[in-house]
């Protein structure tokens, strides 16, 4: 691992003041994905910006029919808020099945949406609500958030303070994952509230996205037998050593069929 400088700010603006006068710095959030890849020489960041420290970026509440989480809440925290179960139980069931302890103690929102790992569970939980990230100077909808592998709208000093997601009438998320990762192999929230009907989903393809014909099928009739039928094209899923296009594809009518019964 290279030599790098450390800050410790203590405010959001301190934390956009210490990376902008970096020359390659990064946020430092959970670090379960950041710290591995320096170890691996795979990222060499000159300056390293603990985010850790700042009270504004953690914390979840319940406003305006939404619920709000800060960026800087852990996996963990979020599984076992009553906030969270109270008002979207498939956030908390999300959060729950994130890696293991470890991961899931120090790993945050922010963190994970920032990366947008195409394997990553809270993409489908934000692009599946149709929640609205909020940072240090703008809102970012969820359907323009993420952009591509590894990459999002946000600018190189941007920083992710908060997300809000509507509060639905009903909402499951249903995972199949990779036993040694604990990445989803696939993953698909379903949802339908404020933000309409969404079917949110992830680990098939090269990043999170949504089964428009799913969703229009399912506004028409809320039930699983709406999707008897209907396919993803798995032309433009992944295959690997774990899985098949085809396999994939078919895990997504699936486990979106699992996800409406439960919810």
């Amino acid at each position: 691992m290279n030599n790098f400088q450390f800050h410790r700010p203590a405010t959001v603006a301190d934390a956009t003041r210490a990376l902008a006068g970096t020359d390659d710095g990064r946020f430092l959030a959970g670090g379960q994905s950041l710290l591995p890849a320096m170890k691996m020489g795979l990222s060499a960041p000159s300056d390293l910006v603990e985010l850790a420290r700042i009270p504004q970026l953690k914390g979840i509440r319940v406003e305006a029919g939404a619920l709000v989480v800060g960026a800087g809440t852990s996996h963990a925290a979020v599984a076992a808020s009553d906030v969270v179960r109270g008002a979207i139980p498939a956030l908390a069931h999300l959060a729950s099945l994130i890696g293991d302890p470890a991961v899931r103690t120090a790993g945050t929102l922010g963190g994970s949406i920032a990366l947008n790992d195409p394997a990553a569970c809270y993409p489908a939980g934000v692009l599946g609500l149709g929640a609205t990230i909020r940072t240090d100077r703008r809102t970012i909808a969820a359907d323009d958030f993420f952009t591509g592998v590894y990459t999002t709208a946000l600018e190189p000093d941007e920083l992710i303070v908060e997300v809000s997601f509507p509060i639905p009438a009903k909402a499951s998320w249903q995972k199949f994952k990779q036993p040694a990762s604990r990445f989803s192999l696939v993953g698909v929230f379903v949802s339908s509230g404020p933000a309409g009907v969404r079917v949110a989903v992830t680990g098939a393809g090269p990043g999170v996205f949504r089964v428009t014909a799913f969703e229009q099928a399912l506004a028409r009739g809320w039930s699983a037998s709406a999707l008897d039928g209907l396919k993803v094209d798995a032309s433009s899923l992944n295959t690997d050593l774990h899985a098949t296009a085809d396999y994939r594809a078919h895990l997504v009518g699936v486990l979106a069929k699992r996800g409406v019964t439960a919810a």
